[in-house]
């Protein structure tokens, strides 16, 4: 009502213009003018309240999960309410654990039981498959069906050798595009991206908790679950100071966002916004400009976008 009673105050406004201008002018303008006039007149009015009324396109094809990823360390009992209220677990829901990254499954399980039974009576299953395990119809099955999946820590590699190629790949996918929630710490974060940083460097055999050094061809990326396109997870970011190592990374992915998620600290991902929960912080880095390698195999760039943000704040990210 409000739109109609200003188009019919800017139609009578024109039409008062018109005439006025005759009037001072002098100049009498024919019936054909004026109707040719109000008919333009008319026609844009028209072309606005279409395009005022048109629905914002949404993100198209986008997995109806949620994603919940920890960078390690401790998980508080708000931490673990907030992953609760992410998954929206019902009376009849139940939890899977994929602990397949720990050198030692079950106590990995133990330790999130710890963590979660305070805040919730929901079953929880243990779920440690292995190559004579990927296959198991009733486990895949819980998996396709799990409200909450939960992958702990440990080696994200080991993960994916169980994993990748074979039907647990695509129970896990199968979950999250039916809405489930994908929660991992540590090692379980890094594995929701496409592209996984593994934690080894190429010209380096000792493995470091960070990178010494920022140069081209060192850092070691392998395929992920591919929950998280066009972005890198780095976890203990802050603790750890593992800036050199996203830097090896964004030069290796100048066009993915790379993102350094610090202990007791979650990003909540859905679609393509990501919301900050925690203690601590994370670092977004992203866009770099100016992006070389010199000769001897340094990483220079004259500038990138750098963002840090703590619990509450929101960004968003490209998927493609």
């Amino acid at each position: 009502m409000k739109q109609g009673k200003n188009n019919e105050q800017i139609l009578n406004r024109t039409i008062i213009e018109l005439l006025a201008t005759e009037k001072t002018c002098s100049f009498k303008i024919s019936y054909f003018h004026f109707m040719k006039y109000t008919f333009f007149l008319f026609l844009l009015i028209c072309f606005e309240s279409i395009l005022l009324s048109a629905p914002a396109q949404a993100p198209q094809n986008l997995p109806a999960g949620k994603l919940f990823i920890i960078g390690g360390g401790n998980r508080s009992p708000q931490l673990m309410k907030k992953m609760l209220a992410t998954a929206a677990l019902g009376p009849k829901d139940y939890v899977v654990v994929l602990p397949m990254s720990a050198s030692e499954p079950d106590t990995s399980f133990y330790y999130f039981k710890e963590d979660f039974q305070p805040v919730c009576n929901a079953p929880v299953a243990n779920l440690n498959f292995t190559s004579d395990k990927v296959n198991d119809k009733n486990w895949l099955d819980s998996v396709k069906h799990a409200r909450l999946i939960f992958i702990t820590g440990g080696d994200q590699e080991r993960f994916m050798a169980v994993v990748l190629n074979t039907p647990v790949y695509h129970a896990i996918h199968a979950a999250f595009n039916n809405g489930s929630t994908i929660a991992g710490t540590s090692a379980g974060a890094a594995v929701m991206c496409e592209k996984m940083i593994t934690g080894k460097e190429l010209t380096d055999t000792i493995y470091n908790a960070t990178f010494k050094k920022i140069h081209a061809n060192n850092i070691h990326i392998a395929k992920g679950l591919g929950l998280l396109n066009n972005a890198v997870i780095d976890q203990h970011f802050i603790v750890r100071s593992r800036y050199n190592r996203l830097l090896s990374a964004m030069a290796s992915l100048p066009s993915y966002a790379c993102i350094g998620i610090d202990e007791a600290t979650a990003i909540i991902v859905e679609g393509n916004r990501i919301t900050v929960t925690g203690e601590s912080q994370v670092v977004l880095m992203q866009k770099p400009r100016g992006l070389q390698i010199t000769p001897s195999g340094l990483i220079k760039m004259k500038s990138l976008q750098l963002s840090i943000y703590t619990t509450g704040d929101v960004f968003f990210i490209n998927l493609h």
